[in-house]
């Protein structure tokens, strides 16, 4: 098993929008093998409090030894930030000044082979984030309609050849159980014609990106996720959010630009009719924040990642 390292993105990028203040309680609610985490705690001092959170239960065993000697109090809880007001509840903690979320698989975990995110090499299918979860890909793959496998290659992983693919599934099924990542990639070869090979990524990146989001519940939860942020955050607390692909993305871009927005009426209406709707947040960051090219240089797996903020009023 490898060691559970991890290259926070956008590093200084998140310090800057986030600026936490001596004395401040920080939520990392994907805090991963810790990376962020220990420079948000490294903010927020002596008196102040971090909250790594992780669904993952060898992301929080590597946060806890790269926590050890952090100048603040830490706590570290097991469960998904879809939950994060409930979880912060039963910690008696009911608010806190920042949170911190890094949407998506990390790099941990697509280098852990036998958790079958990965499909440069044969391993179960699998792709659960949390290993407690009762459905696997393997079990999407299997039990799914042919309509409905289109439907999420379509709509998670955004690939033209979803519908070509569902169907090589369905008939490769028909002969046998499809359980490895190795037969999934030799199904989708077989499915994307040659000339669609040779251009792009490999041709097995965006369905598996749609496995992955559909067994994790992905979508679902972030957008969960971000209600439960602005609920726990205190008056002029801020609120970060990373994310690697357009889905996530527009997500929180909608949320945020909902958020942000005052009365919701037409211009053109003599009288409000939205009872006076006030905004929730200030948009911290109008457009997102991209790496750097020095960062890219050092990190390639950067290269999708996109850093949105708010500040809650």
């Amino acid at each position: 098993m490898r060691v559970f390292a991890h290259q926070p993105v956008l590093l200084n990028e998140v310090l800057a929008v986030l600026a936490v203040q001596p004395g401040e309680i920080c939520v990392d609610a994907t805090v991963g093998g810790g990376g962020h985490a220990r420079r948000l705690a490294e903010c927020a001092g002596s008196d102040g409090m971090l909250i790594g959170l992780d669904q993952d239960e060898m992301a929080l065993a590597a946060a806890e030894e790269a926590l050890t000697g952090a100048p603040c109090r830490v706590k570290l809880l097991r469960g998904n930030f879809r939950r994060l007001d409930l979880l912060l509840s039963l910690a008696e903690i009911p608010q806190v000044d920042v949170v911190l979320m890094d949407i998506g698989v990390s790099s941990h975990q697509l280098d852990e082979e036998e958790r079958g995110f990965t499909y440069r090499t044969d391993a179960p299918l699998d792709m659960r984030m949390d290993r407690s979860l009762r459905r696997t890909a393997a079990d999407l793959v299997r039990e799914l309609s042919q309509e409905e496998l289109t439907r999420i290659i379509r709509e998670y992983g955004e690939e033209r050849w979803a519908a070509r693919i569902a169907e090589f599934i369905v008939k490769e099924r028909q002969k046998g159980s499809i359980t490895t990542t190795g037969q999934l990639v030799q199904i989708i070869k077989a499915a994307v014609p040659a000339g669609a090979r040779r251009e792009g990524p490999h041709p097995a990146r965006r369905t598996f990106q749609a496995l992955r989001i559909a067994v994790n519940e992905e979508l679902d939860a972030l957008s969960q996720g971000l209600d439960a942020a602005l609920k726990v955050l205190r008056p002029g607390g801020r609120l970060a959010v990373i994310t690697f692909h357009s889905l996530e993305d527009r997500i929180v871009k909608e949320r945020f630009r909902d958020w942000a927005r005052d009365c919701t009426c037409p211009k053109e209406w003599p009288v409000c009719q939205c009872g006076g709707k006030e905004s929730k947040v200030e948009l911290i960051t109008r457009k997102p924040l991209l790496p750097s090219k020095e960062e890219l240089a050092e990190n390639p797996r950067a290269r999708s990642a996109k850093l949105r903020a708010v500040r809650k009023r």
